[in-house]
């Protein structure tokens, strides 16, 4: 079995980091990419916005050597829509599955983040998958993606604290990490703050393998099914879609 771990972002020790979090968890074939064109880091919408190609063309990449599921790594699960009409293996984000996670774990759940820009998509996010009633709350760091892996970085202990804050303020019986690069931090954090702690990227691995163990994929019915082939000009021409469940320009 061979699982695709898509870093949105360009940043390839990011990208090292998220794929030896992803490895710790599956005995499955563990493949972590980033693109080569795109943001540093994603941390806006203009940035999310800008990252989809580059995430796109490495899913049809990826699915061509053989991967048989993948996993967006970026909180904000960007492009997941468009990865899931795609692809053909099942696609999960690292939001909804730490979110989907959390819910078996616990009644509440809390979302650390990095920038406090990022809470209104978290919100987003909560709400789409259906878990509302569920998130006490979501809390910023204030801490920058890249910041994150900085040597010296007081980010560790400033993400724990706020970890333990959401547990002893806002009840929340479990916690979600709100960014992929925080995936390192999550087995040390929950036995400091004696909760669960979901790391997205750990969770969203192990829901496709289990995806693809079951023999499951995105439903074709009208949404998800393939796009309709059509003409694309300038830059994205690479993307024009012809026959067939993925991109047929390798970017």
């Amino acid at each position: 079995m061979r699982i695709l771990v898509v870093n949105p972002n360009t940043t390839a020790s990011m990208t090292a980091t998220i794929g030896a979090c992803a490895a710790r968890v599956t005995d499955a074939e563990v493949v972590a990419v980033n693109p080569s064109m795109g943001p540093a880091s994603i941390e806006s919408h203009y940035d999310e916005a800008l990252a989809v190609p580059g995430l796109l063309a490495e899913i049809g990449r990826g699915e061509r050597d053989g991967a048989q599921g993948t996993v967006v790594a970026c909180f904000g699960d960007p492009g997941l829509d468009a990865a899931r009409e795609i692809a053909i293996g099942p696609v999960v984000g690292i939001a909804e599955a730490a979110m989907h996670v959390a819910t078996l774990l616990g009644r509440t759940f809390a979302v650390v983040t990095t920038l406090s820009r990022t809470i209104g998509t978290a919100h987003d996010l909560v709400s789409r998958y259906g878990f509302t009633d569920r998130c006490v709350a979501i809390r910023a760091c204030d801490i920058p993606v890249l910041d994150l892996e900085l040597p010296g970085s007081d980010a560790r202990r400033v993400v724990t604290e706020l970890c333990r804050e959401v547990v002893e303020r806002d009840g929340a019986d479990v916690v979600v990490l709100g960014c992929a690069g925080m995936a390192d931090f999550c087995a040390e954090v929950s036995a400091t703050i004696g909760v669960p702690v979901v790391d997205g990227v750990a969770a969203a691995v192990k829901l496709v393998e289990s995806l693809i163990a079951l023999g499951l994929t995105t439903s074709r019915r009208d949404e998800y099914a393939p796009p309709p082939a059509k003409p694309y000009s300038g830059p994205l021409q690479p993307f024009e879609r012809r026959v067939g469940p993925v991109p047929v320009g390798s970017i």
